[in-house]
Formats: C-alpha cells, structure tokens, sequence
C-alpha cells in the first residue's frame, strides 16, 4: 500500500533519515554504523543513474564501489539472465526505457556479491517475462546463502520469493512472519484476502 511506510523504512536501515525510536540491526551492529552497511547493496525506488554514462561505465562505476572486479562474462550472464541486450553496455543511460533502466540496476546489485541485497520495489517497470527472470535470479540468490530484503505491492511475488514477510499498513506493523502464517491466522485462501484481513 502506498504510504504504508516501506521506503521510510528502508531509508532508516540505510540510515537516510532519522527514526524516534527503538533498533535497526544490520548483521548485528546498528544501522548507524557506517560497517554495517558494508556487506549490503540498495536499489531505490526511483532508481536513475546518471544520465551521461553508459550502461557499461555504470556497472563498472558500480564493481569498483562494491569492490568487484568488472567481469564481462559474468556481466553478459547478468544481462542475458535479466532479459537485458547486450547492446545496453554501449547505449548512454539516458536513452534506457524505465524497464531497462530498473535491468542495469539490479544488475549491479546482483553483480556486487553482497550478502544482503534491499531492493525497494525491484519489479516496478518490468514486463512479465524480465519479472520472471528477476525471480528467478533471486531464488538462486538466496540458494547461494544471500538474503533478499525487498518490498512489493505484488502479494502473488512475495508469496512465491518470501520465507517471512511483514505487513505495513499506515506506519505500523500489522504482521510479521511466513506467507503461510498470514493466510492461516486469518484462515484465508489466498495472501490477498489475507492482507486485506490483517490491513482492516
């Protein structure tokens, strides 16, 4: 739901903005701490890299802050498993669709080997089958032992990605747990009739 508080609260984990109250733990150390934040990679929302590089200068731009080596096989795998030409690498930013754009930015959070990747709506702008793929990249990024801390207002994704989840609704927390527990507490058929229980 918009408004609900999700990017707020992501920009108090990154330590945007401040929070009046209690703890935000990164690995065990507070979120204000710069080290926490070391071993995570973020994509906002409204992701726009800078309009006047290329595809290629941005995710080499990006490997040298995570401290990556530019790999272009690896990096011609991420494109081709994000449904992402190829021929992106030499095109300015600037011309990139909104889907394109959202393809280049979680390929450089996928390409980072962080162990904590925090997309903020990391399907927005992306057609079904880059939607898929995205999903699929996913899975195997947690297969891998990476955690996923993303948020959606696609219930059928979180159901499919998420082995816990939690429900915002109006800057408070209304739930926190599987996608099983939701549906069960609230002996609903789906996620959704479920959400709707919770949110009323």
């Amino acid at each position: 739901m918009n408004g609900a508080g999700k990017t707020t609260l992501i920009k108090c984990l990154l330590d945007f903005c401040e929070f009046d109250a209690g703890d935000i733990l990164i690995f065990g150390l507070r979120s204000r701490d710069t080290h926490a934040r070391a071993r995570l990679a973020f994509l906002p929302e409204r992701f726009v890299p800078p309009y006047y590089l290329t595809g290629e200068d941005f995710l080499r731009y990006m490997m040298r802050l995570y401290s990556c080596g530019y790999d272009q096989v690896q990096v011609g795998h991420m494109l081709a498993d994000l449904d992402l030409s190829a021929s992106a690498l030499r095109k300015p930013v600037h011309t990139f669709s909104k889907g394109m754009t959202q393809k280049l930015g979680l390929a450089a959070c996928l390409l980072s080997n962080r162990e904590l990747l925090v997309l903020d709506e990391p399907t927005s702008g992306l057609d079904p089958k880059a939607r898929a793929l995205l999903k699929k990249r996913l899975q195997a990024a947690r297969a891998d032992g990476r955690t996923v801390f993303f948020t959606s207002h696609v219930l059928a994704d979180v159901e499919e990605l998420c082995e816990r989840m939690a429900v915002l609704h109006q800057g408070e927390l209304r739930f926190c747990g599987t996608p099983a527990e939701l549906r069960n507490h609230f002996s609903a058929a789906t996620l959704e009739q479920a959400y709707l229980a919770c949110i009323q």
